[in-house]
């Protein structure tokens, strides 16, 4: 694992280099916003503590100590990728916003990286797992910093097919994240022999 410097150091240097291509690089200033679920199912995974992170991490840097001012904006998408559009809309737009940080729920996320892309941001994202955000949507303004359904696939399925657990049934939570990882370990368990035999998705 990293340590808390050098994570601390790559979130601030990402919204540090999106002021640089600004007008605020002028008067050293930079904008983070922390876009997560501040109120629902991933509240106590996300929620404030990535707030208190977001904040620690600017700490952390020293940046402040030599002139810069760096704000941490704070957003609940309430996991609803059309709420989380509008956040990051008005804090581009109203805010100068330079970078968008943690992002739970790969619905919102894929949404977001739209967004960030038409804007010409920056988006870290170390909350949404969908393997999409650096396959078919990948972008050059995304920074895929987590784990994907990929990984989670090619990892745990493989070994569990290869060790003799090769036949599948899903029960897969109905969302972005759960749909991409039910796909890449059908995908991961047909290639080393095993088979999926069905599936059901339950609402989130």
């Amino acid at each position: 694992m990293l340590n808390k410097k050098v994570t601390s150091s790559l979130l601030v240097i990402a919204a540090v280099f999106a002021a640089n291509s600004s007008a605020s690089a002028q008067d050293k200033t930079a904008k983070i916003g922390v876009l997560n679920d501040q109120s629902g199912l991933y509240a106590d995974i996300t929620g404030q503590g990535s707030v208190l992170a977001a904040q620690m991490a600017v700490e952390d840097s020293g940046l402040t100590a030599k002139g810069w001012k760096i704000d941490v904006l704070v957003g609940d998408h309430q996991n609803k990728p059309d709420v989380g559009v509008n956040i990051a809309r008005q804090w581009y737009d109203r805010d100068k916003l330079d970078v968008i940080v943690d992002v739970p729920t790969s619905s919102v996320g894929l949404a977001i990286a739209n967004v960030v892309k038409e804007k010409n941001g920056v988006y870290l994202n170390s909350g949404s797992g969908t393997s999409d955000l650096s396959n078919a949507q990948c972008s050059p303004n995304t920074i895929h910093w987590a784990y994907d359904t990929y990984q989670l696939a090619n990892g745990t399925g493989t070994a569990l097919t290869k060790a003799g657990g090769d036949t599948w049934f899903f029960l897969t939570a109905d969302y972005a994240f759960g749909t991409a990882l039910e796909r890449d370990t059908t995908n991961a368990v047909s290639a080393v022999g095993g088979k999926v035999v069905g599936s059901v998705r339950p609402p989130l």
